[in-house]
């Protein structure tokens, strides 16, 4: 029988569907524990502690513990391991982001993102998987999104512009759709390009099935007119709804002009207490760019 040439991609692709399979809500309680899967992720390290793949896990599941510098260390020994590897590029430069270092987190998303140029894409599996299990983003994806964003928080819209651009026409699901038309709006509403912005606007629909950036797809609609504010939370939404409402209202609020407005939404974002969510950086980083009247 005649072999198949081997694919690194295909493997990558397999396990992502085997772990979000285990992480689904159909595992048991122990596989969906924090602290098993963490001791997992170690094990798997400390027996194969040159594997990517082992090192990426050890540091998704180290991070996801707030433990942002120790995921970042990991990542280093990691790329001493595998310079240029563009995954641990990828995750290094998100938890630069949690650290608010975004000169370095730039600096390895724009390498990640040369590396992969041209290259056929794949499927990222979730660490926190969502209702139904199904990842929704990809490597390339994710290493743009998280460059565009980078360039957000600081005011580099010019910046971040095409890279969400880019990101909305390649989008695979609505999910990524969304979350990229979401930043990608806001961009164009802080660099003044309203008719822009209301063009992409105009292509979301409400009937969009959702499974994960519901947050996202709610301010898109009130910011398009078809949702009132008080539909965007709901009396039990989650602290990361909050937050990521409270700083897209804000962020809405500063593109056009109302300081004071934008400046309520992100207090009440702030008030939470530090946080890593990107809702939260950016209302942090929003509030140090408004005319010092607004403060």
């Amino acid at each position: 029988m005649r072999s198949l040439p081997f694919d690194p991609r295909v493997v990558r692709t397999v396990a992502a569907l085997v772990i979000t399979f285990f992480a689904s809500p159909r595992a048991t309680q122990a596989q969906a524990d924090p602290a098993a899967q963490l001791a997992a992720a170690r094990a798997s390290w400390e027996r194969h502690p040159e594997d990517v793949d082992s090192i990426i896990w050890y540091g998704r599941r180290v991070g996801y513990t707030g433990a942002f510098q120790e995921a970042i260390d990991i990542y280093t020994n990691g790329l001493r391991l595998h310079p240029g590897e563009p995954h641990l590029l990828r995750h290094r430069g998100h938890r630069f982001i949690s650290l608010r270092r975004f000169p370095w987190a730039i600096a390895d998303l724009e390498q990640a993102r040369a590396i992969v140029a041209g290259s056929d894409d794949e499927v990222e599996p979730d660490g926190q998987p969502n209702a139904r299990g199904v990842p929704t983003s990809s490597l390339q994806s994710n290493i743009r999104y998280h460059l565009a964003l980078a360039y957000f928080v600081t005011g580099e819209y010019r910046r971040a512009l095409p890279i969400w651009e880019e990101d909305v026409k390649a989008a695979k699901n609505v999910d990524t759709r969304v979350a990229s038309t979401y930043w990608f709006v806001l961009t164009l509403a802080h660099l003044h390009r309203e008719a822009e912005a209301r063009s992409a606007l105009a292509e979301v629909r409400s009937d969009w099935d959702v499974i994960e950036n519901g947050s996202y797809h709610r301010l898109l609609l009130w910011m398009k007119g078809d949702l009132p504010e008080s539909g965007l939370l709901a009396a039990d939404a989650s602290p990361l709804e909050r937050q990521t409402v409270g700083n897209g209202i804000g962020q809405w609020h500063a593109a056009h002009g109302r300081t004071a407005e934008a400046r309520a939404a992100w207090d009440r974002v702030l008030a939470m207490g530090p946080s890593a969510s990107f809702g939260f950086i950016a209302a942090e980083q929003g509030v140090q760019r408004l005319p010092a009247a607004g403060r």
